[in-house]
Parts: C-alpha cells; sequence; structure tokens
C-alpha cells in the first residue's frame, strides 16, 4: 500500500513538472512580443528587484531585472509606431551602476523617437531606479513610495581577523600594485582607497547630471539632496524629484494625455516573462525570498544590492 502511495505520488509530481516545463517552453516567444496592428498603445514595462547586468529572472533569492532583456524590450518598443507611450512600473531598490545607465540612456532614446515616457514609482525605486526615472517624461509616486538614494556605494570586506582565527594565509601573485586592491585579506592602503573614491566620485557625478538634465534642476540642489538617503513619495514631490503623487492607473491616464490619446487606451505589457518566470518570481514573493521582504527587515537598498553576488552564487 506505501509503495503504491508513493508512485501515485510519483506520477503527480512528474506532471506537475511537466507542465510547468511545458508552460516556460511555450511562454519564452512572449517575452518581447507585442500585438500588432493596435494603435494608441500605451506599452508597459516592468522593472523589478535589484537592476544586474544579468539576463533576469529569478535566483534562489529573488527576481532580478535583467540589463539585457530590458534593453531589447525598450529596443523593441522604440521600434514600435504602434506605441505612442510607455509606463516605466519600477519597483527595485538600485543595482549596479553601468546597467542602471544603460537602461536610462535607452529610456532617453525613447523620449527622442518621440514616445511620452512615465515613470510610475511602486513600493521602493531608489537609487539605480531612482536614476532609471529620471529619464522619464514625468514621475508618478504613491505618497508611502520609497525613492531617492542618490549615491553610489562600494563596501568592500576586511576579513583579516577571521582569516587569521582559522589559519587562512593568501598568497598572491599579480602583475601590478593595484591589481589585487579589491582583496579581503589585507587591508587597503591609502592610495588605493584614493583610487577607487576618484571612481566612485566619478559615477556620483554621473548620477547627479542625470537627475539634474533629467527633473531640471540645478547641480547644487541635486547634491544637496543625494547625500544617499531615501525620501517618502511626498517628500520627494515636494522637492521636485516627482512630478504627481498617484498610482499605476494615474500614471497611465497621465501617459495617455500627455501622448494625445483620446478614449480608454490600450495598455500592453512588454518583456513580460515566461509563466514559470511569473511562477516563480509570485512564489518566492510569497515566501518573503525576495529582496525587501520580511525575510530581510531593515536592509538599505544599498545593503540589498551587496547581498546579490551571495545569492547568484547559489
Amino acid at each position: 500500500m506505501a509503495r503504491g502511495k508513493k508512485w501515485v505520488a510519483g506520477i503527480i509530481l512528474a506532471l506537475v513538472l511537466g507542465s510547468l516545463v511545458f508552460l516556460a517552453v511555450r511562454g519564452t516567444g512572449e517575452k518581447v512580443a507585442g500585438p500588432t496592428g493596435k494603435s494608441n498603445m500605451i506599452a508597459l514595462v516592468r522593472i523589478e528587484g535589484v537592476i544586474t547586468g544579468t539576463a533576469g529572472g529569478n535566483s534562489l533569492m529573488g527576481a532580478t531585472s535583467g540589463g539585457l532583456r530590458l534593453l531589447e524590450t525598450l529596443r523593441q518598443i522604440q521600434e514600435d509606431p504602434q506605441v505612442k507611450a510607455v509606463v516605466l512600473r519600477i519597483n527595485s531598490p538600485g543595482g549596479t551602476a553601468a546597467t542602471a545607465q544603460e537602461i536610462s540612456d535607452e529610456v532617453d532614446r525613447l523620449r527622442q523617437s518621440g514616445k511620452v515616457v512615465v515613470a510610475s514609482l511602486g513600493d521602493m525605486a531608489a537609487s539605480g531606479g531612482y536614476w532609471i526615472a529620471a529619464r522619464a517624461d514625468k514621475i508618478v509616486a504613491a505618497p508611502a513610495s520609497t525613492t531617492g538614494s542618490i549615491g553610489v556605494i562600494l563596501d568592500i570586506a576586511n576579513l583579516t581577523e577571521l582569516y587569521q582565527k582559522i589559519g587562512y594565509r593568501s598568497e598572491v601573485i599579480k602583475s601590478g600594485p593595484y591589481k589585487d586592491m579589491l582583496s579581503s585579506a589585507r587591508e587597503m592602503t591609502p592610495e588605493e582607497r584614493q583610487i577607487l573614491k576618484a571612481m566612485i566620485d566619478d559615477i556620483y557625478n554621473q548620477f547627479i547630471d542625470v537627475v539634474s538634465e533629467g527633473r531640471n534642476l540645478p547641480p547644487e540642489k541635486v547634491r544637496a539632496l543625494g547625500d544617499g538617503r531615501i525620501y517618502t513619495g511626498r517628500q520627494a514631490k515636494d522637492l521636485g524629484l516627482v512630478d504627481e503623487l498617484g498610482n499605476y492607473f494615474d500614471a497611465i491616464d497621465l501617459a495617455a494625455s500627455l501622448a494625445g490619446i483620446e478614449g480608454r487606451p490600450q495598455v500592453h505589457e512588454y518583456g513580460k516573462g515566461s509563466p514559470w518566470e511569473r511562477f516563480l518570481t509570485d512564489w518566492t514573493s510569497g515566501a518573503g525570498l525576495w529582496p525587501g521582504s520580511n525575510m530581510l527587515p531593515g536592509l538599505s537598498p544599498a545593503e540589498i544590492s551587496r547581498l546579490l553576488p551571495l545569492w547568484e552564487k547559489w
């Protein structure tokens, strides 16, 4: 009897897994496909999770926004004459500066192609998420949205005391004096700190330029606001970092109005993942395994971003 129950359970499990695989394969063709023959269309693009230069999708610890997929999606929208406006629904604590910059540049090209772009900020659109939003024509945020975090951070672990306790010793052969300046096995030299600080300052200045240009604010004001702190949506509006307070539907209405769309707009989601990926995203969100969930209370956007390399190694 017990063996029979195991066989039944095995068959059911195989059917479930087979169905998920079938949905995943069938859904791969839907990732960047958009409908044709429709006018007055608004394209919806979701930017969720930590922004990385990877292909995106789901790791063990949560969803990520892959830069390459987003770039391909935005380029497809740019070349689609049926799309009149784009709404970027952003739920992200940030990520890598280079990928956020690539995506924001593509958003800028969308605007230059004549399409209206409105950023809709969800729970959080901070750091790299705000970098992207700043390129939009308008930004809509809920009063309780978390945004801002304008700044750059590089966190290097110094594990010398731990290594001494466990008897670990590193032998390094390098081609130049600075090749191992990110090593966790020794103290950083003053020269190395100066080199890295210059890099951080350069990226920070690029961030400031994007916000200053996109929000039409003096660089001095952006620097005063860009000390790394986060703001609520209502605070951000008072400071000029957000245009309007509202939800996702308000952002759709604003995009339709700016694009001159009469009547009810047609909204199509571009870059939507396969059913398998959406299932994983929903499951990890419900289980508290994605960045910013209850399993990781009190983590800042920068801390969440620093944890990503550890998640991706699993």
